[in-house]
């Protein structure tokens, strides 16, 4: 795989593990199993981060619950059929696994860097307090032929400037991956709590 391609996704996350891991799917006999890690914000709130890890990369089977961990990867997407629909599954996939003494240091703890193509135009309001926001969908290339499709959220000025973006434009963001609790409303009309999870841009700038 190329390194060069590597460069266009990376990202860095260190956190409190929140569950055990549990089997997500196989690639050629390699499995892949999900977690929750717990990542401090500057503020006080908390962000959960699904954590994508290969059986061959750690001993998937341990408890690590309530241990610091620290992954560094990608942030990728991933499409998963539910009964007629599909849905983006979005989630750090580690390459690398450390295990900190702490992660006290929060303006480290949560780091993104993407290189992609602005795929849908830019959806930019205001909130009711006046507060300016606008929602970008990156896709962000992958070796053969491959692509992760990214939901970011940019603010104030940041959002004024990518509500100008077309599509296809190649975009650098920085930022950090956060989670965010919504209502969804079922087939029977009732609202289920789930959590979405996005790029919050620090920075981000129009290369062509």
């Amino acid at each position: 795989m190329s390194e060069k391609m590597l460069e266009n996704n990376k990202v860095n996350v260190i956190g409190e593990v929140a569950e055990n891991f549990t089997f997500s799917h196989e690639v050629f006999g390699e499995g892949f199993y999900l977690t929750t890690l717990l990542v401090n914000r500057l503020s006080d709130q908390v962000d959960e981060i699904p954590l994508m890890v290969s059986e061959r990369l750690m001993d998937v089977n341990q408890d690590y619950r309530g241990g610091i961990l620290e992954a560094s990867g990608q942030f990728r997407s991933l499409k998963r059929h539910e009964g007629n629909r599909h849905r983006l599954v979005l989630s750090v996939f580690a390459r690398e696994i450390h295990f900190p003494d702490d992660c006290s240091d929060t303006a480290r703890t949560n780091q993104i860097f993407l290189d992609g193509y602005l795929c849908k135009e830019p959806v930019y309001r205001k909130t009711p307090l006046g507060r300016e926001i606008a929602d970008l969908l990156l896709a962000v290339n992958r070796p053969y032929g491959k692509s992760d499709y990214i939901p970011c959220i940019a603010w104030g000025r940041n959002a004024r400037y990518a509500a100008g973006f077309r599509v296809g434009s190649r975009l650098r963001i920085w930022g950090r991956v956060q989670s965010r609790e919504y209502m969804k409303k079922t087939e029977d009309a009732e609202a289920e709590k789930r959590i979405a999870y996005e790029v919050s841009v620090s920075k981000l700038e129009c290369v062509e």
